[in-house]
């Protein structure tokens, strides 16, 4: 336990500590500021869904485990069902009445909101940041720029403007599809944590089979997709911040998946390798 303190005091010095907890802070200022000052009462479930994760996260800590790094993968897992329910409902929803084409319209994408779809966006802004302040504070990254606190700066930063402008909100949501393949990359921690690491198991191989296909097309496929959509009507958009800034953070989203698929492809061998291992 002192040990642990002493490796979360000693990332506490680093420089990527005090510059991400520097810009989760600028960020609070910035949201506080729009809903006190400006009115933007719409951008109240922001502060909701920051919220109802870290109460999540004292429910889990207090009833279940106090292992910072097993509350924080429940709890990301938790936002994940959620987020992935919220964007199916609000995609069957839109579905249902409206043609295909017209839905991924570009109008449609960047200058409407489907009905719910700010909401959920604003909560998941609100995890996002509750998260960066978890592993902040319990040191539950690694590296000199880590990418888990970097995927969350280029979200906090793509997602806050997207809300405070009131565009590119359905862009948003379909990116989030994503979290469909992060409900196995949790379970897969939460396995491991509870010490089910026989990668010949009928539960582990179904585990894994999810995990790479909900990667394939949940992940990586449809955020490339979106790329090819945001380029095929670069001419579409206005002058302005949000084609640069939307292909900024596609471009970092899809080269932090080439690196996440790669890390996926190390792991499943690695639990391969160790059964073989064990069986000889």
């Amino acid at each position: 336990m002192a040990g642990d303190h002493r490796r979360v005091q000693k990332k506490k010095e680093t420089g990527a500590f005090f510059f991400f907890m520097a810009t989760l802070i600028m960020w609070a200022v910035s949201v506080f500021f729009e809903i006190l000052f400006n009115r933007r009462t719409e951008l109240l479930p922001l502060i909701f869904g920051f919220c109802f994760y870290q109460l999540s996260n004292w429910v889990c800590r207090k009833f279940i485990s106090r292992d910072p790094l097993f509350v924080n993968t429940c709890v990301s897992l938790l936002h994940s069902s959620l987020t992935s329910a919220s964007v199916v409902f609000i995609l069957v929803k839109q579905l249902a009445s409206n043609d295909v084409n017209q839905i991924f319209e570009h109008s449609q994408l960047v200058n409407t909101t489907w009905p719910w779809a700010y909401s959920a966006l604003c909560i998941s802004c609100g995890y996002f940041a509750y998260d960066q302040l978890d592993m902040l504070l319990y040191g539950l990254y690694s590296g000199l720029i880590p990418s888990i606190l970097l995927h969350h700066f280029i979200l906090l930063g793509c997602f806050t403007l997207a809300l405070y402008r009131n565009v590119t909100i359905n862009y948003l949501i379909l990116t989030l599809i994503c979290e469909l393949h992060s409900i196995f990359l949790h379970v897969r921690k939460v396995r491991r944590m509870a010490g089910l690491r026989d990668g010949k198991s009928k539960l582990v191989k179904i585990e894994w089979f999810l995990n790479m296909a909900t990667f394939l097309f949940a992940r990586l496929l449809s955020h490339v997709l979106i790329t090819v959509k945001l380029i095929k009507d670069a001419s579409k958009f206005e002058k302005g911040i949000e084609l640069p800034l939307a292909l900024f953070g596609m471009a970092g989203m899809n080269l932090l998946n080439v690196f996440l698929g790669m890390d996926l492809f190390n792991a499943f061998r690695r639990e391969g390798n160790r059964h073989n291992v064990h069986k000889s």
